[in-house]
């Protein structure tokens, strides 16, 4: 309605659309001389009292196409949203202890890290030390997550640095990184499945 006690209908409209709020409005109002303000806030209709039923029944269907039509838009723009966060709070170096000093190490660098004695050990062809990251979990956060896996709960891996795959009981695999040890990292059974499926084995 445009008359309500409080603000009017149409200071609730603008309010709706300075909050970029999904909603559509639909006017019914005994007053015809505020259809342009109507026109002004985007309204999907503007019906005058006494409704027709009809005319009613349409525009609330045309309210309904814009809400479908507008979703995915919603959809994809929170998504980029994410994304954009996501890719924000990833880092592009690391700071590993060796000895008494911090290195710095290119994330893409990194081959592997393990979870040893309450220490996350981080290793690349240059450089192996400690992470001052509490958990893998957060280690994990840090980390582009299309490239780094959780294959253990004690071993998270860079699937780019993965030399060779190497089956083993119970139709579970070994990988062997391509790090100067050629070091060899369990796969977890929950894991086994995914990878199966990424690297079609």
């Amino acid at each position: 309605d445009v008359q309500m006690p409080g603000l009017t209908g149409f200071e609730v409209a603008r309010r709706l659309r300075e909050r970029k709020t999904a909603s559509q409005i639909v006017f019914v109002t005994a007053f015809d001389q505020h259809a342009l303000e109507a026109f002004e806030v985007n309204a999907v209709d503007y019906l005058l009292k006494p409704v027709d039923a009809a005319r009613l029944a349409e525009a609330v269907e045309r309210a309904k196409r814009r809400v479908s039509s507008e979703r995915p838009l919603n959809d994809q723009l929170e998504h980029i949203v994410q994304l954009v966060t996501e890719r924000q709070s990833r880092r592009e170096r690391l700071a590993v202890k060796v000895g008494e000093r911090f290195l710095l190490v290119q994330s893409a660098d990194i081959i592997y890290a393990s979870l040893t004695d309450e220490s996350i050990n981080i290793v690349t062809n240059q450089v192996a030390g400690t992470s001052n990251f509490r958990t893998l979990d957060e280690l994990h956060a840090s980390l582009d997550p299309g490239v780094f896996w959780r294959v253990h709960r004690s071993h998270l891996v860079n699937i780019n640095k993965i030399k060779e795959i190497v089956p083993w009981f119970s139709r579970n695999y070994i990988l062997r990184m391509k790090d100067v040890k050629a070091t060899e990292i369990p796969v977890s059974r929950t894991q086994t499945k995914r990878l199966r499926e990424y690297l079609k084995l």
